[in-house]
């Protein structure tokens, strides 16, 4: 028969063995190994997403830009270039991002702006250009 200081002494000595311990910390590994390349891919489409956003903005104050002027001649910024047309943004191209392009456009006429964050994502954004 046993003693209550016996049963006391059982009910400490409970836990988990080492081979226990060991598939946990095995189980937790490879799901690690399994999520760190999806998060790796999720981080590259967020950068992707951005620098489209920011040129699609781009392109966007571009033709509204040039709405304005055609609507009410003393309005409108001039816009002939891809810096201009990223100036047209308000607060200008947002940190981090370089907005390039050598095409100088004409009235009307328009042309590519790459919009590049630092880690080389890459996006095109069509502005019009706009003399005043």
């Amino acid at each position: 028969m046993r003693t209550v200081q016996q049963l006391h002494l059982t009910r400490l000595q409970r836990g988990f063995t080492l081979i226990e311990l060991i598939i946990v910390i095995v189980i937790i590994g490879i799901l690690a190994a399994v999520a760190i390349p999806k998060y790796l891919d999720v981080a590259a489409e967020a950068r992707l997403g951005a620098a489209k956003g920011i040129a699609g903005n781009i392109a966007s104050a571009s033709a509204t830009n040039y709405a304005m002027r055609s609507g009410f001649p003393a309005k409108g910024s001039a816009v002939a270039s891809c810096a201009d047309a990223a100036g047209l943004l308000q607060g200008g191209a947002p940190a981090g991002y370089t907005i390039g392009g050598s095409i100088t456009a004409a009235d009307g006429t328009g042309g590519p702006c790459t919009v590049t964050d630092n880690n080389d994502a890459a996006a095109t954004a069509n502005f019009i250009g706009l003399a005043i």
